[in-house]
């Protein structure tokens, strides 16, 4: 009997401009919730800023040459580097971190995988923690971000499509984040309240699971074949 193989996964430039643009909307979405969350127990600004942030990575992806021909590493690396350099805080060089690192472990890559993806997604979530210095448990963006790679990972070893992956790590950030509730902060500006963090959501987990639900979206809409223009 013939081995079955997996049908080739979508282009994956398109999903990961159509990603980019979702996360944006999300964000600009939610931007006073992750503000709010933030005044609770950091500087206050969380919102405010990403969402100027992926204002700015919308607008560099529709105004860059060659979009035909860009691949995910390329947009990736504009879109970190936008962040670095438009994110004021701990929240720019770290989401920089997360896309940059996945630039990378993207290289090459035409279509877009389950299980390569999954190792580019672990590789680039141990960035964000070897640059923050931090573990998932500590009340940070990790523990959403920790979550998902794990779920996504799972899910793709069990013979999980683009779909089933996505949607595991979805879940997982959003338990993640979640459960960042019940934690003291040890971490960041949080870190400074001590006990008194405990009992508020952590706004980077929250803009983290964001962002995983706006993969999740992509991926669904290419492969309705839809958003691939923009």
């Amino acid at each position: 009997m013939a081995e079955l193989t997996r049908r080739a996964g979508p282009d994956a430039a398109t999903v990961t401009r159509r990603w980019l643009v979702l996360t944006a909307e999300l964000v600009a979405r939610h931007a006073e919730e992750l503000t709010a969350l933030d005044a609770a127990i950091g500087d206050g600004d969380h919102g405010i800023n990403l969402k100027r942030g992926f204002a700015v990575v919308v607008e560099r992806l529709g105004q860059a040459d060659g979009v035909e021909t860009d691949t995910a590493t390329v947009i990736l690396r504009a879109a970190g580097q936008a962040l670095v350099g438009t994110v004021g805080g701990a929240a720019g060089p770290l989401y920089g971190t997360l896309l940059l690192e996945l630039a990378g472990g993207l290289e090459g890559a035409t279509t877009l995988e389950p299980e390569p993806f999954g190792g580019a997604f672990g590789g680039a979530v141990a960035a964000v923690a070897r640059r923050g210095r931090s573990t998932a448990g500590e009340k940070t963006m990790l523990d959403a971000l920790v979550p998902a790679v794990g779920a996504w990972q799972a899910a793709a070893a069990a013979g999980g499509d683009l779909a089933a992956c996505a949607d595991a790590a979805h879940g997982a950030a959003v338990a993640g984040r979640q459960a960042t509730e019940a934690l003291v902060a040890t971490k960041g500006r949080a870190s400074y309240l001590g006990e008194r963090s405990r009992g508020h959501v952590d706004p980077g987990a929250s803009s983290s699971a964001l962002l995983v639900g706006a993969l999740t979206g992509a991926i669904a809409q290419v492969g309705r074949g839809e958003g691939a223009s923009r």
